[in-house]
């Protein structure tokens, strides 16, 4: 089964439209964070792309991520609940619901405008070379993820 084409215009506005019926005080089905922090979570995989913010990681942790983890979040296999996340994904702080809302927002539709071929054979901050297929994978499973997480 083929996940949802991410960079199309309209599947990008339909997690638009989800994440638009979010509200600050939106509670989640499972799992411990607030609304504002899974948005911000959420920005994270954004921000391994179009920011330098994260560090990489060592040529070993590297090589354990490609071995192991990769296949788990570039397949089309749904992410279980309650999964543990890597660190660089654990918000623990308060954040702003509509900072974090609007970052979001600008993020998946530069991934849309900038398309598939701009990601096909993409470097990703962890797992190295993606192909198109990945790269919507792991855009959109996270998304709807969290999305589902918090009932839109």
């Amino acid at each position: 089964m083929a996940l949802p084409n991410i960079f199309s215009q309209d599947v990008s506005n339909q997690i638009i439209e989800r994440i638009q019926a979010l509200k600050p005080n939106s509670l989640p089905l499972w799992g411990k964070m607030t609304v504002a922090q899974m948005l911000a979570h959420c920005n994270v995989t954004y921000e391994m792309v179009f920011e330098n913010k994260h560090p990489k990681p060592n040529f070993l942790l590297q090589l354990i991520l490609r071995r192991f983890v990769k296949k788990i979040v570039t397949s089309e296999v749904p992410y279980k609940r309650n999964s543990r996340t890597a660190p660089a994904f654990l918000i623990t702080s308060n954040k702003d619901f509509e900072t974090e809302k609007s970052r979001l927002i600008y993020h998946i539709q530069q991934t849309q405008q900038l398309g598939e071929t701009h990601f096909d054979q993409k470097q990703s901050h962890s797992f190295g070379a993606l192909t198109t297929t990945e790269w919507n994978n792991m855009f959109y499973k996270h998304l709807d993820h969290h999305l589902t997480q918090f009932g839109v």
